[in-house]
């Protein structure tokens, strides 16, 4: 199991991708498991202010291990939220996982967003064997790395996803 992981994405437009991972996760014949940062408390009818939003989700992302960004067309022109996450994780020093909607396997320089394009990140396709390798093995890769092998920026898996 890959620990509590807490999931970026664009809510209007990518949450079908985040769906998508709850479902690999609740189909018995999937071998696809993660502890879900989003339910660990629920959000109140007070979701609505931005603050309090803000204050839930740092808490979410502070028992978390990991980081899955779900990039699509627009995500990094969002900074209210999905910007915001991003700077918090980079600032909590968790192990940053970057999935790519349209399957590049590697950085996708014209949909990622720029905070995390050179950032020690792993950069996958939205498969469902690359998301497992990268949570099975991204975390503990990320923490053994120094400052110096960090600061050579993204990665990605050399291989081939089914």
């Amino acid at each position: 199991m890959a620990g509590v992981v807490y999931v970026a994405f664009d809510g209007d437009n990518d949450k079908w991708a985040y769906g998508f991972m709850k479902g690999w996760k609740a189909n018995k014949n999937v071998d696809f498991d993660f502890e879900d940062a989003h339910d660990l408390d629920e959000m109140t009818s007070r979701a609505q202010n931005e603050t309090y939003v803000k204050s839930k989700l740092k808490e979410r992302m502070k028992a978390s291990t990991a980081l899955v960004i779900l990039v699509g067309e627009k995500t990094k022109n969002l900074y209210k939220f999905v910007r915001w996450e991003i700077e918090l994780a980079l600032e909590l020093g968790l192990p940053v996982i970057v999935s790519n909607l349209n399957e590049t396997n590697g950085r996708d320089a014209e949909r990622c967003p720029a905070i995390i394009g050179d950032a020690c990140a792993v950069h996958v396709p939205f498969k469902l064997s690359a998301i497992k390798h990268a949570l099975e093995h991204w975390p503990s890769e990320y923490r053994r790395l120094d400052a110096t092998e960090r600061a050579k920026g993204y990665r990605y898996y050399d291989r081939k996803w089914d």
